[in-house]
């Protein structure tokens, strides 16, 4: 009898829904017994950037392998699946060949005749009789026509795997959309401190040129302060890693196989993290920029086990 709970939402014919987020990472094992032995099955899958299959299935159910394949590459979009499909016989089954007694008396009439006309003639050896075509009738058990059932119990572990992958990929959305919320804030933060930077500078600089020509040029000071405003503006940065951040909370609430979106959003970030970091003028901006790009490594770290 199956140890898998039986669910047809988990057959080949029925989509995964799209709005799932799975993980790449799940596990699953099912048997059935059969009159003529036990046959286990099981699955399990790691991180990879495709869809690799490996299948490690005993001889007698290795006509089963082709209907595996397709039925995994329908339900399951990335990840490196290991599947072993393994059979063990009852103490019914074992040595069940028989020996065709017919041919048995017929090989020993043909014997005796051989070697009346010829007397020299070596006598047939028992392995050389167990060994004559059709000696041995084979009486195992026809695995043909277990197939069916024993894809039937792939697909029931194929649900309790899939419901696997969900539950981890439910858990890693709510841990990315966490790291988003944060990563958010320090946007957020941002953006006054830029106005605190070019006010200060503007005082550094008054200071300066009163010290140089003992007078304050207020024409080359607003110059300065337009020159060092363009270089430190990190508007367009904090308009992009807003428009990025709301990017993957929209991916993760439409769901489905969006790891490999979420891993090119995850570049997109770093890459205006790091310009921002490059224009700070204040310890604060600095601070955050790095803090920043530590949310986007934890972010990107956790997108890796999506599909």
């Amino acid at each position: 009898m199956s140890q898998c709970k039986d669910k047809s939402a988990a057959r080949a014919g029925t989509p995964p829904g799209a709005g799932t987020i799975h993980s790449m990472t799940g596990y699953a094992a099912g048997t059935r017994e059969f009159a003529f032995g036990v046959v286990n099955f099981e699955i399990k899958s790691v991180n990879s950037r495709y869809l690799d299959f490996q299948f490690r299935i005993c001889d007698e159910l290795r006509a089963a392998e082709p209907a595996l394949r397709e039925l995994f590459a329908a339900r399951v979009r990335r990840g490196k699946l290991e599947c072993r499909m393994g059979f063990s016989a009852s103490a019914s089954s074992a040595g069940a060949s028989a020996l065709n007694a017919e041919l048995l008396l017929r090989l020993k009439e043909f014997d005796a005749l051989v070697r009346d006309k010829m007397p020299s003639a070596r006598v047939l050896s028992v392995n050389e009789v167990l060994r004559w075509p059709g000696v041995l009738i084979d009486d195992s058990p026809e695995f043909a026509e277990a197939i069916p059932a024993c894809l039937a119990l792939a697909e029931d572990a194929l649900g309790d795997f899939l419901a696997s992958r969900a539950r981890e990929g439910e858990k890693l959305a709510a841990e990315i959309r966490r790291l988003t919320m944060s990563a958010r804030e320090c946007v957020v933060k941002i953006a006054p401190w830029v106005s605190d930077a070019q006010a200060a500078f503007e005082e550094k600089l008054k200071g300066r040129l009163a010290e140089a020509i003992l007078a304050t040029d207020d024409n080359r000071i607003a110059q300065e302060v337009v020159i060092f405003a363009a270089k430190i503006d990190v508007a367009e940065e904090i308009a992009r890693l807003t428009t990025h951040l709301d990017e993957v909370a929209r991916v993760l609430d439409t769901g489905g196989a969006c790891g490999k979106r979420l891993d090119f959003l995850m570049q997109e970030l770093n890459r205006e993290a790091n310009t921002l970091g490059s224009k700070s003028m204040l310890p604060d901006i600095s601070r955050t920029a790095m803090e920043l790009k530590l949310l986007i490594e934890q972010m990107r770290e956790q997108i890796q086990n999506l599909e």
